[in-house]
């Protein structure tokens, strides 16, 4: 009986911990995307094909989750290969000398309805700048696979001159959004 009661607490401490969990980009259930004004008459959008990343977070505690990701910047797709050498060029990415973008998250603010901020260092172009995204939660649940999954949407706007980012393409083409979508599969600890 003892052993029962034992057993019972330590599954109750452990679900009232936060949970790791990994971005599924082996199922590629996850995105990192953007888009830009071209001209200032239309939209062009493009994708990072290569990230990785994590997050911690627990339903009842929302306010602790963490988030870290890492972006391959050499991976950028237009679905246009000669526009995205030019991204990837000088002036721009400049790629061979930035291969990589970061996010670390310092404080998540969601309210109940899983709606809200995440506020954490972006690095992008080798300058390092605070940021906030707006969040919300899309989901989470068992999957049929017997794993459990949660997944959240962020956008933001980003400044490319305050990157570095200073190549002229015209007024209309200095702000950047950034929208980010992340399903991510719990992790087990043994």
């Amino acid at each position: 009986m003892k052993l029962k009661t034992l057993l019972f607490a330590l599954a109750l401490s452990a679900s009232a911990m936060a949970k790791d969990y990994k971005i599924d980009i082996k199922g590629m259930h996850a995105s990192v995307q953007f888009k830009i004004s071209h001209l200032g008459t239309s939209w062009l959008w493009g994708r990072f094909d290569k990230f990785d990343g994590s997050f911690n977070y627990d339903k009842s505690k929302p306010n602790a989750s963490k988030l870290s990701m890492t972006v391959d910047t050499t991976s950028v797709n237009t679905n246009h290969a000669e526009r995205d050498k030019h991204i990837r060029g000088k002036g721009l990415l400049e790629t061979d000398q930035f291969p990589q973008a970061t996010f670390s998250s310092e404080t998540v603010t969601l309210n109940s309805d899983g709606v809200g901020t995440i506020t954490g260092k972006l690095t992008l172009h080798g300058v390092e700048k605070n940021i906030t995204m707006e969040i919300k939660r899309v989901g989470e649940g068992v999957d049929p696979w017997g794993g459990y999954r949660a997944g959240f949407e962020g956008t933001m706007k980003i400044v490319l001159a305050d990157y570095g980012i200073t190549r002229n393409l015209g007024k209309a083409s200095e702000i950047l959004e950034l929208i980010v979508a992340i399903e991510g599969v719990r992790q087990h600890k043994n």
